[in-house]
């Protein structure tokens, strides 16, 4: 038992770092969306996978207003949450370029609803700046930091951090 505890405490420790190498030694591979209009950017082994709107969705009673619902993807129970909603942004219009996407979490199952997904997007680890740029979304509890893209800094959102979040964890009005 106490080699379990010490595996799951190793496991976390490694998944804990949102910029840490997930292909060539000095490389960070992270997914490219669009919230509201901005860019942020989701380490590539926080995100199982990306999908359209899963139809149907079942709305959960008393559930807060940016929870859409739970559908059934594969089998599984999937929460599919209205991220721009939940930081303040208004509902995500529901267009042909909407994707959810699936968070990579052990323990807390979501499906992000982002405006748009733009691929995968290659950096050097070295180009990581730990501070967070401006964003117009209520969203720097869960900016780990920023990479230049283009010439710009696009923020780096920790999955992990906000699925373990109190405030969007609860999910109660």
């Amino acid at each position: 038992m106490t080699l379990l505890v010490e595996l799951e405490r190793r496991v976390r420790a490694a998944t804990a770092a949102p910029v840490a190498p997930t292909g060539a030694a000095d490389e960070w591979i992270g997914v490219a969306v669009r919230i509201g209009g901005e860019p942020y950017l989701f380490a590539r082994d926080e995100v199982r996978e990306v999908l359209g709107l899963p139809a149907p969705l079942t709305r959960v009673p008393g559930a807060s207003q940016w929870i859409m619902g739970i559908a059934n993807v594969r089998g599984q129970v999937l929460p599919i949450v209205d991220l721009r909603r939940f930081l303040g942004a208004g509902s995500t219009p529901l267009t042909r370029n909407a994707r959810v996407v699936a968070v990579n979490h052990r323990d807390i199952p979501a499906g992000l609803l982002v405006d748009d997904v733009q691929g995968f997007r290659r950096f050097q680890e070295h180009g990581f700046d730990g501070t967070v740029p401006p964003t117009t979304l209520a969203s720097a509890p869960w900016l780990a930091g920023s990479f230049n893209l283009g010439n710009e800094r696009v923020p780096v959102m920790s999955l992990r951090k906000l699925l373990e979040d109190p405030a969007f964890s609860g999910g109660a009005p």
